[in-house]
């Protein structure tokens, strides 16, 4: 992730390329692509329907949007892969670069959400996806401003922020606290599960049963929930039709605070995109120095905003590159980008039919808890994975220090910020938001000689 892959020899990129069944320009049979594109989505299914899930569950939406909510993240992510790996013009990497909902965004969009609703939320996303495309022109100067301990920190505290949302959801959510069952036995209980079964499978020798851990805990969660009686099928009143995209179905609005709460995130999520698309350039066999390169990461990073205000427009939320496909290629020996052609397809016919999005609608706020509080836990562990790269020198430390101790105060406690003029609390009430803007002006102005 980030920089930790640049200045590789280059030798290294002639180890990948001979590893690789098929290459990036590659047309594997059609029986082949779909099978490792069904790899893939084992991957990625879980993490592209859990963003809406939360957000839904912390706004206490209703069935109908939630599954709506789920379908078009499915769609807005198989358009945005499609757009990665086909490359329009200087949109796009044309890698084996999958693209779904970015947890990242989690919580300053329920931030918005609680102040201004949906309309609130995807006015920012649109008007937020802006600083990443800005950023995909002028990548040189904005990696001297985020550097990857920067980075490490704002990816730290997004996970850190996001466990608090998980632990919310292993007691029950926000509607049990309405009914008293917050924090129940059975509600850890089902929680506990799915974090055990999660953690057993992930173990596993096997490949498959390691990539599908999450999906099996979420499954074997559900089929329990169901004989607790917690899953009521009567909720859905029918299964059939099609889900048909209709831009701005909820409206939009514009909120500065809900702006720039985006915004940064928008910003360090454009940095994250660098590394993604460096280690998939290496992993793919391709050069990760001189011209091609940096248009090829400059059109991923721009696509990446494109795709998010595509998403927004979709009433989705914003959409970024997984990592964790690049993991899959190695796997697989598969980096042809027309597997993605199949990805994306897949993801789009899943969102036109809103049995999908209802079914998964149902999942119980302990189940799903279970499995996003390792999620959210390996999101902070992998910041502080990137703040370990850097050299730890008496700056370094000053900036870390400064930059937790704002962002995990206003996350610990709201009310510090109750007596500041509106905006300013509007804006800084996000622990991801106070501590990133803390990191940026930190490591820009603390000076000290060694």
């Amino acid at each position: 992730m980030l920089f930790q892959y640049v200045g590789v020899e280059e030798n290294i990129f002639a180890n990948h390329k001979s590893e690789l069944i098929y290459e990036l320009e590659d047309k594997p049979p059609v029986q082949e692509a779909f099978f490792a594109a069904f790899q893939h989505l084992l991957a990625i299914f879980v993490a592209i329907i859990t963003p809406p899930l939360i957000i839904a569950g912390a706004l206490q939406l209703d069935l109908e949007t939630t599954s709506f909510l789920i379908s078009m993240a499915l769609l807005a992510s198989g358009v945005s892969t499609f757009v990665q790996c086909y490359k329009f013009g200087p949109v796009g990497c044309g890698l084996l670069c999958i693209q779904g909902t970015s947890f990242s965004f989690i919580s300053p969009i329920i931030a918005a959400g609680l102040a201004g609703g949906l309309p609130a939320v995807f006015g920012a996303v649109i008007a937020g996806s802006t600083v990443e495309m800005v950023v995909s022109r002028i990548l040189k100067y904005t990696q001297k401003i985020i550097t990857p301990l920067v980075s490490g920190i704002v990816v730290t505290l997004i996970g850190l922020s996001l466990i608090k949302v998980g632990v919310i959801s292993c007691a029950g959510g926000f509607g049990a606290k309405a009914d008293g069952t917050f924090g129940s036995m059975e509600n850890l209980g089902l929680a506990a599960l799915v974090i055990v079964l999660i953690l057993l499978f992930n173990r596993s020798q096997n490949k498959y049963l390691r990539m599908s851990s999450i999906v099996i805990g979420l499954l074997v969660g559900f089929v329990v929930s169901y004989f607790m009686g917690r899953v009521d099928f009567g909720q859905i009143q029918s299964y059939g039709g099609l889900n048909i995209p209709v831009p701005f179905q909820y409206g939009i609005s514009f909120d500065p605070s809900a702006i720039i709460g985006l915004g940064l995130v928008y910003l360090i999520t454009a940095i994250e995109a660098y590394g993604d698309i460096t280690a998939n350039s290496l992993i793919s066999g391709q050069t990760i120095e001189g011209e091609q390169f940096q248009k090829r990461a400059s059109g991923g990073i721009l696509a990446d905003g494109f795709n998010s205000l595509l998403a927004g427009c979709l009433n989705s939320f914003p959409n970024s590159i997984f990592a964790q496909n690049n993991g899959m290629i190695q796997l697989t020996g598969v980096a042809s980008r027309y597997v993605g052609f199949f990805i994306a397809g897949i993801l789009v016919l899943l969102g036109l039919f809103p049995a999908v999005g209802k079914i998964f609608s149902l999942i119980p706020d302990p189940v799903l808890g279970g499995a996003t509080l390792l999620m959210f836990g390996t999101v902070a562990a992998a910041g502080i994975k990137i703040i370990a790269t850097q050299k730890m020198n008496r700056k370094a430390v000053l900036v870390m220090a400064i930059s937790f101790a704002f962002g995990l105060s206003v996350e610990m406690v709201p009310d510090v910020l109750q007596q500041c003029p509106p905006i300013i609390s509007s804006i800084f009430s996000s622990g991801i938001t106070t501590g990133g803007v803390a990191a940026i002006l930190a490591n820009i102005f603390i000076q000290i000689k060694e």
